[in-house]
């Protein structure tokens, strides 16, 4: 080593105590801030927490000029200036150009970056477009340019952003410089996509492993979900979490549904006012809030090291925005849970949002979709299959996620892996795998037509089992490294010379079974319909059950009218003894609980009190229904006599939804008038029969009710809506 790079590497290491304070660097940042001071172009990809931000802060602060930091969020950057401030005597070593500043702040910032004194400018992509930035950045010497959260160049990654596309052809107009991007999350693809983009496939690429031995990962079925989250933030209290919702109005939903059972949550979205928005990150931080529920607007740039859970409501679009927002969890090195609730349902909902939007951008949402699931629904090693997205192998187990902790049965798989390759030879690797698969089942989809798939040899070779099989083949043959994943066509499956020494040659292979959760929900649907879930307490359900029979009985009403199985499912867990416990119930309201629930609440106290039962006062989740302002404006609706189909159409719903609403409504105890809607879809004779057959069918099942009256006689829309006048008249 020359006495030149000796007296280099010496001035870094004091600059780094100088400045941060830190005795030694972290993984790959000596080599990445080496290399931008030697003035090459820099790819740096680390995982959130692995101090990305000091690439660039510390070169700036040692070389000559202003370095030029391209970063999305205002909120972020405003972070980045004051901490960096926070290391200097004087505010002008640090700032940011955006549109939040006023035009004398704008000035102030421009003379101290031409007096020399700033070494680190932040501007959003939008203000660097703008030309009297673009000549004013002219006028100085830029020492390097960082692009953060460079993901967002990428139509693969998980926030496209198109004026990010714009930012070589500006910064080849200001003047170049050396050039450093940083993201924490980008597979190959995204990688590939962000160094062709900003021209320097040439440059050097500093990885950290995407692996952190503390997080602990699960997928949980997305069965009473609420419920889930309840009792875990409970058995763990006073630890910092957030929740992540897709939706605003279910980010709100589920914050009231919090606070009402006694947990200190926020909300956080862009709907909100900023005020308010920054006010509740402010209280997160300073933990006045336990909780925060969020969509993905939240936590960018969010530097708080104990968030000790991360619980995904909805499933996540992409893999990539999963493990970003994972990667909030344990940024200390403590523990840090990542828990996800999957229903096959959300994802069919997030397909139907992409309709309409272009081809090319509906045809790469479903690819990362397919991603999603198939990491939702495997059973290999969470970290495992992460990693293996991210194009990094990871040998052995974590022992630390849901799947090593609770493995699924495994069985001898190189016959089916065998079948795969031979069918992505047979395609001459130019599919992607749920093309392979159809292709493998005998699926004769349009585009396995259109390709006259349906009529070579290997159609139909593995039809003894389903797609989801196969997929799940695939994607552990992908994990075993057997298989590739195109980068300049993502998605396209190719063979690669482990796997043809494998199909040349094959030894034993052991895959997992993949989980089933719809199988899961169909399971605890069934248990609850029975009153057999293992949860309830089986002697009790069948107690509530008799007593609704004699009330019944001298009512002459059937039995479902009073209280339906779902709601003694629910007794028969919680033990409610008072009336205000009683509305708590699944399907029970004020009304419903007024009218019935004295004989029910005496049964059960009996109970409970001769069997000594302690009672999980802290489960009774409470419910904020009767606060709901969509129930409001449904009733008011009906009572203004507005035709449900615009009702539906207002509140952008399928009529079935808008039903199933109504339906939960009238369940739990409020009296509702439909006739002036019935009377338009059913004439009186059919009406007659419909409610006659109510008055003295054994179930409420609607599908009971078809076969009895006829499917070609009337429609489940039309029985759906005679059972909720029968209902209403009857039970309320």
């Amino acid at each position: 080593m020359s006495k030149k790079e000796k007296k280099t590497e010496l001035d870094i290491d004091n600059y780094l105590k100088k400045y941060f304070g830190f005795n030694k660097f972290k993984g790959k940042q000596e080599q990445a801030i080496k290399n931008v001071i030697n003035g090459n172009d820099s790819f740096v990809l680390m995982p959130t927490g692995g101090g990305k931000s000091l690439i660039y802060q510390l070169p700036a602060l040692i070389m000559e000029g202003t370095a030029i930091v391209i970063s999305p969020l205002i909120a972020l950057m405003k972070n980045q200036v004051d901490a960096m401030r926070s290391f200097s005597e004087d505010d002008s070593i640090a700032h940011f150009l955006n549109s939040s500043l006023t035009k004398n702040q704008i000035i102030q910032v421009k003379e101290d970056i031409l007096s020399g004194k700033t070494k680190l400018l932040y501007v959003a992509p939008e203000s660097l477009t703008k030309q009297e930035n673009i000549d004013f950045l002219r006028l100085i010497k830029i020492s390097f340019y960082a692009v953060d959260e460079a993901h967002c160049i990428s139509e693969w990654g998980h926030d496209f952003r198109p004026e990010y596309r714009k930012i070589r052809p500006i910064i080849d107009e200001i003047g170049t410089a050396p050039l450093i991007a940083l993201t924490a999350t980008a597979t190959p693809k995204v990688q590939h996509d962000i160094q062709k983009n900003l021209g320097m496939l040439d440059g050097q690429v500093f990885k950290s492993s995407f692996f952190r031995a503390n997080l602990y990962y699960e997928v949980r079925p997305k069965i009473n979900p609420e419920k889930q989250i309840i009792k875990f933030i409970k058995d763990n209290l006073g630890k910092s979490g957030i929740i992540y919702c897709l939706s605003r109005k279910k980010v709100e939903e589920l914050t009231q549904t919090l606070v009402v059972n006694g947990i200190k949550a926020l909300s956080y979205h862009a709907g909100m006012d900023s005020a308010t928005r920054s006010g509740n990150q402010d209280k997160f931080l300073m933990e006045d809030a336990d909780v925060i529920v969020a969509t993905i607007a939240f936590g960018m740039g969010i530097d708080k090291p104990d968030v000790r859970f991360v619980i995904h409501y909805d499933v996540p679009k992409s893999l990539e925005g999963y493990y970003q927002e994972t990667g909030r969890a344990g940024r200390d090195g403590g523990e840090g849970k990542c828990i996800a609730f999957y229903s096959y349902k959300d994802i069919q909902k997030l397909e139907k949002f992409m309709q309409g939007k272009p081809v090319a951008e509906q045809e790469i949402g479903k690819q990362l979709l397919f991603e999603t699931v198939s990491y939702a629904e495997s059973s290999v090693c969470r970290p495992k299959q992460l990693l293996n997205y991210f194009g990094e192998i990871m040998e052995e187990p974590c022992n630390n996620c849901d799947n090593c902790l609770n493995p699924k049965e495994k069985f001898e798989g190189n016959e089916y892996v065998k079948t795969v390759l031979k069918v992505i030879k047979a395609v001459k690797e130019k599919f992607k795998s749920e093309h392979v698969s159809n292709i493998i089942v005998g699926k004769a989809t349009a585009a396995i037509k259109s390709y006259k798939h349906d009529k070579i040899k290997v159609f139909g070779i593995g039809k003894e089992h389903d797609s989801k099989f196969w997929n799940a083949v695939i994607r552990q043959s992908l994990i075993l490294k057997l298989l590739d994943k195109d980068i300049e066509n993502y998605g396209l499956l190719k063979i690669n010379e482990k796997g043809n020494e494998f199909y040349e040659n094959p030894y034993p292979i052991y895959l997992t079974k993949d989980h089933d959760y719809d199988e899961a929900q169909e399971d605890a649907s069934a248990d609850v319909s029975k009153g057999g879930s293992s949860a309830a307490d089986p002697v009790l359900f069948k107690m509530l059950k008799d007593l609704r029979k004699n009330i019944s009985a001298k009512k002459g009403i059937p039995p479902f009218v009073i209280f339906q199985d779902s709601s003694f499912e629910d007794m028969a867990i919680q033990y409610p003894i008072t009336m205000d416990e009683l509305q708590q119930i699944v399907g029970v309201g004020s009304g419903k609980a007024r009218r019935y629930g004295k004989e029910f609440l005496e049964l059960i106290k009996k109970y409970v009190d001769e069997n000594e039962i302690e009672r999980p006062k802290d489960m009774v989740v409470r419910s904020v229904v009767n606060k709901s302002e969509s129930k409001v404006y449904f009733i008011q609706s009906i009572d203004r006599k507005i035709s449900l189909d615009d009702l539906a159409e207002a509140k952008r719903m399928e009529m079935n939804e808008l039903l199933t609403e109504i339906e939960a409504i009238v369940n739990s105890g409020t009296k509702l008038n439909l006739d002036y809607y019935i009377n338009e879809v059913l004439d009186e004779e059919r009406q007659e029969e419909v409610y006659e057959y109510f008055r003295v069918a054994e179930s409420e099942s609607i599908q009971d009710a078809l076969e009895e009256l006829g499917e070609n006689e009337y429609t489940e829309s039309d029985i759906r809506l005679m059972r909720i006048k029968f209902m209403s008249d009857m039970g309320n």
